[in-house]
């Protein structure tokens, strides 16, 4: 076992130096033109200054909540978080630094080679930074916890594999605290950085589109917008930093829901004398994190397959090609390492109906699951298809129904990916029991490396061509930036699926270990949702998802206001600026962003936290788990919602702006409407939509953290004692 963990933790080195090998050549690169670098200069250091403020903020959140994880839980428990939340804060941090130093030299490589295809090599070279450290940061961590916290600690010998109790007199699993105590690590750090990111890039976009372009009806990052370079930085904090930060959570919340299950699984066996054998828990325990190495490695051949083609000429077409070959090596690997794992191994107590690839099978579902949700946000989303098209012509009618046009839109776009995800769900199960459904969660994110480095590569795009209008430079630079920015939205609309779709599964995952981790191995904890207290657990759980995503939308709406009335103020007051003989002030919209931000992320990233076990100390673990069904259900439901109707929104807009619709061009009242529904949907999109998944992962680990705690110490169970 031991020499087989070694191997994974080989894998995760050989992806860090992968990936140092991207970063080293990515900055040997020229930057091009002094005005070329100097908005680049502008960008990187508004970037450094906002994460640089927000870790400092996070360093003492993380120390405060470790305390208290070393104090209820166990001493180990906390480790493992600080663990957690460096991995996740070190792969957001580089990955936001990388793209700072890409997309500079995308635009330069667009201008001395006027090649798209070199253009594509480098924003894919930038964003496979990411995705590598994505992949192997959350590898090595998870090795980490097994090597020291697992076999060295004696953690995951079977004999040792009970629960113990801590000072409090609870009874709890070491290595499964072990293992939530890193992924809630991750969740911390992926819920700041979503959260804060989110309202900084949507409140400077906000500003910059509702002045610049529809009242000053100057283009879209034109230098003489004071918000250019804010809307720029927003970019990189929040859809490369938090974007690394939110998938590296989904795969180790994954990963852990697998291996926590397993455990709790042979616990319930145990003590019903089912007789789950020592070898069997050894093997379900070891074949996440063994699959998960070789979706590391596979998605390095992927990225290596992209990076040496000579030419490229389709984008769209070479991406999916990269993340294609990532998964399909990935299955077969996958397939191999569980013939190897649990062929002639009794796995009969389990449920696994297909014998020694049954638990691949349940990950392959999840792959197959991850792909038609990613298909059909591209559908809904892509100006290639009809309900983008059809909203971009609604236009021409006016903003409101542009935007009732987007919310049917959003709306009638959740039915197929919950029909994928109860599918998938529901033949996970009859093929490889629970296990097989909480690896349908791992199946879905074994290629994160491929699909983080596609997405990350979207953002980079994206500043290069703000870069290109910045500097000036010719109109034939700007066409190439342009499209590879148009292929970002869709491979970033993609990527929300899958976000949206493992997040769910995740968090299903993590919801029946949290039954499983009842006080009793021998009776896991059954909700029934008739009774009052589940019932009543599950209607507020299904509020809270509404009641976080108003209170972004409101941060981000208190932070653009500000924004607005300071473009506003600029124009009116140095007119010089619209003549284009001065400067605006950049420096005050990046201050704008960056204090609207870190005020307002506080409150909505600390209530995933508190509100379980508020709820669970004040009511019980049966109100907690309603709690828990009715946010994942809702939250499902509002993140497709919020990003399909805002990536409508954004790609409408782009579609006329390309001059594809008749009458519809840019500066007319159809783009004005246009640019309305775009903003309205751009917290949606890159706000609301990306953070519930991390909502209701983390109030999943947190339940299942403290589930044990507030079973045996409840206000509710307390009260009805006494009037006994």
């Amino acid at each position: 076992m031991s020499l087989l963990l070694i191997l994974g933790l080989f894998a995760a080195v050989l992806g860090l130096a992968y990936a140092s090998f991207h970063y080293v050549k990515v900055k040997q690169m020229d930057e091009g033109t002094d005005q070329m670098k100097a908005v680049a200069s502008a960008i990187r250091i508004g970037a450094n200054a906002f994460i640089s403020y927000e870790y400092k903020v996070l360093l003492v959140v993380v120390l405060i909540v470790a305390v208290i994880l070393g104090v209820i839980v166990t001493p180990f428990t906390a480790i493992c978080f600080v663990l957690g939340a460096t991995m996740s804060g070190f792969a957001g941090w580089i990955g936001m630094r990388v793209a700072t130093y890409a997309n500079v030299r995308v635009s330069n490589t667009a201008r001395t080679t006027k090649s798209l295809g070199a253009a594509l090599k480098v924003a894919f070279q930038g964003g496979s930074v990411m995705g590598l450290c994505v992949g192997a940061c959350a590898l090595f961590g998870l090795m980490l916890v097994y090597l020291i916290f697992g076999l060295g600690l004696g953690l995951l010998d079977a004999v040792n594999m009970v629960s113990e109790s801590n000072w409090l007199g609870v009874e709890v699993v070491p290595f499964t605290m072990c293992l939530s105590g890193y992924a809630l690590g991750c969740s911390v750090i992926a819920m700041f950085n979503r959260v804060g990111g989110g309202i900084y890039t949507k409140a400077a976009d906000m500003g910059a589109d509702l002045v610049g372009k529809t009242e000053a009806h100057i283009p879209e990052d034109d230098p003489r917008n004071p918000a250019t370079i804010a809307d720029n930085v927003g970019d990189n904090v929040g859809d490369v930093a938090g974007l690394g930060s939110d998938l590296l959570e989904s795969y180790v919340g994954a990963i852990a829901a697998a291996a926590i299950l397993a455990v709790h699984l042979y616990l319930t066996s145990t003590a019903n004398a089912t007789g789950m054998s020592d070898l069997l828990l050894n093997r379900m325990l070891l074949f996440p994190v063994l699959f998960a190495a070789a979706g590391l490695l596979s998605c390095m051949v992927g990225i290596f397959s992209l990076l040496s083609k000579k030419t490229l000429k389709n984008p769209h077409r070479e991406l999916n090609f990269a993340t294609y070959v990532s998964a399909g090596l990935t299955t077969i690997a996958g397939f191999v390492i569980a013939i190897f794992m649990f062929k002639g191994v009794d796995t009969s107590m389990v449920g696994f109906k297909a014998g020694a690839v049954s638990p691949m099978i349940g990950a392959f579902i999840g792959v197959a699951a991850g792909i038609l949700i990613g298909a059909t946000a591209e559908y809904y989303t892509s100006a290639e298809f009809k309900p983008t098209r059809r909203l971009a012509h609604i236009a021409l009618e006016g903003p409101a129904l542009t935007i009732t046009q987007g919310l049917s839109l959003g709306m009638r776009s959740t039915a197929i990916p919950c029909i994928i995800l109860g599918g998938g769900i529901i033949i996970s199960y009859y093929v490889s029991g629970l296990y097989g459904v909480a690896m349908s969660a791992v199946g879905m994110l074994s290629f994160v490396t491929a699909t983080v480095s596609v997405d990350t590569y979207g953002p980079i795009s994206d500043n290069a061509g703000g870069i290109a209008e910045m500097s000036g430079l010719e109109e034939d630079v700007r066409k190439i930036t342009d499209t590879l920015d148009s292929v970002g939205n869709t491979t970033a609309a993609i990527g929300k699926g899958f976000a949206i779709g493992s997040g769910a599964l995740a968090a299903l995952s993590l919801m029946v270990s949290y039954l499983y981790s009842y006080n009793d191995p021998a009776t896991p904890l059954s909700l029934n949702l008739i009774e009052p207290i589940s019932l009543a657990g599950a209607i507020i759980g299904g509020a809270l998802p509404f009641l976080f995503s108003g209170m972004l939308i409101e941060a981000v709406t208190k932070a653009a206001r500000k924004m607005v009335d300071e473009v506003r103020r600029q124009f009116c007051e140095i007119p010089g600026i619209l003549l284009g003989t001065e400067l605006p002030d950049y420096k005050t919209c990046i201050e704008i962003s960056s204090k609207g931000a870190l005020s307002e992320m506080k409150v909505p990233a600390f209530m995933a936290i508190v509100v379980p076990v508020v709820s669970g100390f004040l009511l019980g673990p049966e109100f907690v788990g309603g709690l828990l069904i009715g946010s994942t259900i809702c939250s499902i439901m509002l993140a497709i919602l919020t990003g399909n109707a805002g990536g409508a929104w954004d790609n409408g807009k782009k579609h006329i702006e390309a001059g594809e619709v008749p009458c519809a061009g840019k500066g007319t009242d159809a783009h004005a409407a246009a640019v309305v529904g775009d903003t309205v949907g751009d917290p949606l999109k890159d706000t609301v939509g990306p953070c519930l998944d991390i909502f209701i992962k983390i109030m999943s680990t947190v339940s299942l953290i403290s589930v044990a705690v507030f079973n045996k110490y409840n206000l509710l169970e307390w009260v009805l004692k006494l009037f006994q």
